[in-house]
């Protein structure tokens, strides 16, 4: 692929856990049935793309078997109607590479690669990963994960202008708006940034070259990540902005409920709870329980996540409504 390839909006999915999964004695936790339905389902919607096996996919509770049932699973319900990146982070390049060339050989079209997960690396720790990586994967597409909390790594200026030369990275899912302007500066079109959803108005105002964006929410209900899509799209054909803000105002409130306190880093303290819980509270699908050791969250903490779940399933029905 080619990072111009990469546009309109990718649905970041979980991983569905059968109903025993938080038992850590647990085998064949991945509810394939459901993985099957959910992105038939995203697919018949209109999402542009599917990114998976990251924090919230739980690819560090997942067994080295049930990864490579649910790529399979992945690959064979998309049957090569949108592209499907899946992660294959693992604690060392060893691994990395050896999953990685699994899921090449099982058909996934990319990988959604963060960094190995133990030091905090360093830039030129960073930077070499991908680079080997590449060079073990050469047909293999990648995404960057650049989450600077679940990483410890910055992601600085200096590292996207060194990924940028890797050819095989093409896209990454990204956080925040503040560095965006400088971080394209430097990447000079060799890598398509995903903001996500709820930063995708306003970093398609800051730069035309946003025209894609990552959502969590797709599996809540898809019908409101593709609204957001068409009308950015509509915005940046006419010139008229007035819909597309008025959808983001619409489309921000959501968001609120899921960060408890208000804060990033107690969000992902507990990111993978609070997004299955907001997913299953949606009702779109049933991303199920949570695989130990994140399945404990306090209790108000879900309750936001529940409550941002219905808020976005809610906004869904009324844009069916109006059709």
């Amino acid at each position: 692929m080619t990072p111009s390839e990469v546009t309109g909006a990718w649905a970041i999915i979980p991983t569905p856990a059968k109903d025993n999964a938080s038992d850590w004695r647990a085998t064949n936790t991945v509810d394939l049935d459901e993985t099957a339905r959910v992105v038939n389902g995203l697919v018949e919607a209109g999402i542009n793309g599917i990114l998976s096996m990251g924090t919230l996919g739980e690819a560090a509770t997942m067994t080295h078997g049930e990864k490579l049932d649910f790529i399979k699973a992945l690959v064979d319900a998309a049957a090569g109607r949108v592209p499907i990146f899946v992660g294959t982070t693992c604690l060392n390049t060893r691994d990395t590479v050896t999953l990685t060339r699994q899921a090449l050989e099982l058909g996934a079209d990319g990988t959604m690669l963060g960094v190995p997960m133990w030091c905090a690396p360093s830039l030129e720790v960073a930077v070499q990963f991908y680079k080997d990586v590449a060079e073990a994967v050469p047909e293999m597409n990648i995404a960057i994960y650049a989450n600077p909390e679940a990483f410890k790594f910055e992601f600085s200026r200096s590292f996207w202008g060194q990924v940028a030369d890797i050819p095989q990275v093409v896209t990454a899912k990204y956080i925040g708006v503040g560095n965006l302007l400088a971080d394209l500066a430097t990447i000079r079109g060799r890598i398509k940034l995903l903001p996500i959803d709820f930063d995708y108005y306003a970093a398609a105002r800051m730069d035309d070259s946003i025209d894609a964006f990552w959502s969590s929410g797709a599996v809540c209900c898809p019908l409101v990540t593709t609204t957001l899509r068409d009308v950015v799209l509509n915005a940046r054909s006419t010139g008229n902005w007035k819909e597309a803000l008025a959808f983001q105002a619409l489309l921000g409130p959501t968001a609120a409920p899921l960060f408890p306190n208000g804060s990033f880093k107690d969000f992902s303290t507990y990111n993978i709870a609070l997004e299955k819980a907001r997913m299953n509270a949606g009702g779109w699908m049933k991303a199920g329980p949570v695989r130990p050791p994140y399945h404990l969250c306090p209790e108000p903490f879900l309750e936001g996540a529940r409550k941002s779940g219905i808020m976005w399933a809610d906004l869904g029905r009324a844009l069916e409504a109006e059709k």
